[in-house]
């Protein structure tokens, strides 16, 4: 049992992390990239199935490579202050960008990371990988059912694709994510809005 659902949104420069979580909590997307030079927290409730939950939205900027000599070559050491918080963590939503084959390598890394630093894998905490940009879909470097397969089969991670820009499959993810992990067991009842388009804005607040 915890008393709030945190979820940790991971990936590349780029690939859409903070207008994925916006477009969610407010309904609102912007043509303009701004690097996210620190960590993020939105704190939305949400009813999903008749329930309502706390959520701790982490938007978590590009964690430092760790140094070339160090065994396993991982992104980050979870010990950085970029990583504080990542441990405990309940969720994990990694994205990559399906125009860009590097950032599908940088999320792979992540997710290999997370696997080594959590004693319980996705057992103990889930991740679901998505695919973001689903508006250029011609431009997209590899099929999406392969690569949905490897997610699915081999790394047991839920996998969803999605368009920050026109709010395609959205809301689909949050959902994942929470159906996900209520099944480990977390839940926590709270008033607040109901999981849709977008949540109202005066039940979130930017930290």
């Amino acid at each position: 049992m915890v008393g709030t659902l945190k979820v940790a949104v991971l990936g590349a420069p780029k690939v859409g992390k903070t207008a994925i979580s916006r477009q969610f909590l407010y309904n609102d997307f912007t043509e303009t990239y701004s690097p996210t030079g620190s960590r993020d927290i939105y704190r939305p409730s949400v009813i999903y199935s008749g329930n309502m939950y706390d959520m701790r939205i982490m938007d978590v900027p590009r964690l430092a490579p760790r140094p070339s000599a160090a065994p396993g070559g991982g992104i980050c050491e979870w010990s950085d202050l970029k990583c504080r918080g990542l441990r405990n963590t309940n969720a994990y939503v990694l994205v990559y960008d399906i125009c860009n084959p590097e950032s599908f390598e940088y999320m792979k890394m992540i997710q290999q990371q997370i696997l080594e630093n959590r004693t319980g894998g996705i057992n103990e905490a889930p991740i679901i990988v998505v695919g973001n940009k689903r508006d250029q879909q011609k431009q997209r470097f590899t099929p999406r059912r392969p690569l949905s397969a490897l997610v699915k089969t081999s790394w047991k991670c839920g996998y969803v694709e999605c368009s920050a820009k026109y709010t395609w499959h959205i809301v689909l993810l949050f959902k994942e994510l929470l159906s996900s992990a209520l099944a480990q067991g977390c839940k926590h009842r709270h008033s607040s809005v109901r999981l849709q388009g977008a949540l109202h804005t005066t039940r979130c607040s930017l930290m």
